[in-house]
């Protein structure tokens, strides 16, 4: 069975001071490089809330799909969408380095009853990136949403540890997309 992807672009982005998910890296807005590989997948969604009135416009002029979320926080806003549409693969607007295959390997591993966080081995991020850690892992942006318990997914993708949340972040993938072509 595969389920819908949703791509998270409703949050306040406290520490970059303005929507993320506008924001270019590669001259492309961080939103449209994570939906064009999502859409690989197939179904996929962008959720908005009233926090990101950019993201809506962009979504509204290029037509891409989206939904409106109540905006009242990351975990309430997942639990929203789970409570509307069921199980659902999850992405976060800001992993600009995102590839389908990253997608396709949780996808293929959700049974749809349970949770799973994408994780990073910490030995695998590349040293300049501070994620997020726990464990001896790092929380990537990538997950898929069930209603029953959670266990870690290890994907390989290193860029994946870098979510875009500073502007010294946004600096850095733009070096980096011009490293990689992207």
């Amino acid at each position: 069975m595969s389920y819908p992807v949703f791509i998270l672009a409703g949050g306040r982005s406290t520490r970059m001071g303005k929507e993320k998910p506008v924001l270019k890296v590669g001259r492309k807005p961080m939103l449209l490089r994570v939906y064009e590989e999502a859409l690989v997948m197939g179904e996929t969604i962008v959720a908005l809330s009233k926090n990101t009135p950019k993201a809506k416009e962009l979504c509204l002029r290029e037509g891409v799909p989206f939904v409106e979320t109540p905006g009242r926080g990351y975990v309430e806003d997942v639990m929203w969408l789970l409570q509307e549409f069921g199980p659902f693969v999850s992405v976060s607007a800001d992993l600009p380095f995102l590839k389908a295959s990253d997608i396709s390997s949780i996808a293929k591993a959700f049974d749809g009853r349970v949770s799973l966080t994408g994780v990073l081995p910490l030995e695998k991020v590349p040293r300049d990136l501070k994620p997020v850690a726990y464990r001896g892992y790092a929380i990537v942006g990538l997950n898929a949403v069930a209603l029953e318990g959670e266990r870690f997914f290890e994907l390989s993708n290193s860029l994946l540890a870098l979510n875009v949340n500073t502007p010294e972040e946004l600096k850095l993938a733009n070096r980096i997309a011009k490293l990689v072509g992207r």
